[in-house]
């Protein structure tokens, strides 16, 4: 009787919990923490939650941004990454100006707006070479512009807005120092936290992310990486799971924190109400209805990638990768995937609201 009893009231503070994050943006720490530690049985409780923010706060189209790989070139050495600069067996590769130009252009032929155009950290590409990339893609598409190349100087940041770029995804990763230096060597979180808010200061709709099943990372460190990327206001939050490359130093590392990756997407869903949130292209790569899932639990956005079929194999972060076969192949298995959960497309820019709907 006695166990049934606190049975009884666990079970009524999770569902408290729920409709407590459904209804205001005001999750402690402690609550996030126990609302990503509660029995499987609770998830859909709180994945429909945040659902129903998702469409009262964002509606239901899907926002699409098309993502270029243009560069696989990297000088960081992370510890997961297939692009780490140790990694010898990858071939490495640049597309040229005009082979981008081409790509973007084939992302505003199929009515995409926002091209993202992405890269190792890779030093060849100038403030110089990045601002006339940027600024034919403005003149010659009319596409908006987010660029995910790392960390830069403010002086190259404002430089690139300059010249046409309006968004700009840096993902943190982790707020624990020590697991961010160890999958890291040689970078320091400080560094990376000074480029967000230079970003945010200087006007760009600026994108964070965490992966989810680091190596060290418990259920606190996870509730600190949600409510850093609320406290810095971010406009998009990139949630995945973590995949680790097989040529690095983590091979092997498994991880099934599907459902927990889950979680922390509707976590975020409900204490940031109307930031943009992808279902991620590792979610697709970690489960077959990967990315499906997480948009039943608060993501409205997808990046499909439509870098040229020759250099896609190539950008090998990790491996298995979703988003196989042409643009339009792309696009129609999409299409397909929204309308099983009665959602589409929208063609619209997508730009994140203003001011918070409480």
């Amino acid at each position: 009787m006695g166990n049934e009893m606190s049975l009884s009231k666990f079970s009524a503070h999770i569902e408290y919990l729920i409709a407590k994050a459904k209804t205001e943006n005001a999750l402690s720490r402690k609550e996030i923490v126990e609302l990503l530690k509660m029995p499987g049985n609770f998830s859909f409780d709180l994945f429909a939650a945040a659902d129903v923010v998702r469409k009262e706060q964002v509606g239901d189209e899907i926002f699409m941004r098309g993502i270029i790989e243009f560069s696989n070139h990297c000088e960081r050495n992370c510890l997961y990454c297939g692009l780490r600069r140790s990694n010898r067996k990858l071939s490495r590769y640049r597309m040229t100006e005009d082979e981008i130009i081409a790509a973007a252009r084939q992302i505003k032929n199929l009515h995409i707006p926002t091209v993202v155009l992405q890269s190792g950290e890779d030093s060849f590409y100038s403030t110089e070479i990045i601002c006339s990339l940027l600024e034919r893609i403005k003149n010659e598409t009319g596409l908006i512009i987010t660029l995910s190349i790392g960390e830069r100087s403010s002086a190259d940041y404002l430089s690139f807005q300059q010249a046409g770029a309006r968004r700009y995804l840096l993902k943190q990763e982790t707020t624990s120092v020590d697991i961010y230096k160890y999958l890291r060597p040689g970078c320091k979180f400080e560094d990376r936290l000074r480029c967000l808010q230079t970003l945010k200061k200087l006007g760009f709709e600026t994108g964070m992310g965490t992966m989810v099943g680091l190596p060290g990372q418990t259920p606190e460190i996870l509730a600190d990486d949600l409510l850093l990327m609320k406290e810095l206001d971010a406009d998009m939050l990139g949630i995945g799971p973590f995949i680790a490359h097989p040529d690095t130093p983590l091979a092997g590392l498994e991880n099934d924190a599907l459902e927990l990756t889950l979680r922390a997407i509707a976590l975020a869903r409900l204490i940031t109400r109307n930031t943009n949130i992808p279902a991620t292209t590792a979610l697709g790569t970690f489960h077959s209805r990967g990315r499906i899932q997480a948009l039943l639990a608060g993501a409205n956005v997808v990046m499909p990638d439509f870098t040229p079929e020759i250099y896609k194999n190539l950008y090998d972060i990790y491996p298995g990768r979703a988003d196989v076969g042409s643009a339009a192949e792309i696009m129609a298995g999409l299409q397909k995937d929204f309308a099983s959960i009665g959602r589409s497309i929208s063609y619209s820019a997508g730009y994140r609201k203003v001011k918070l709907d409480s």
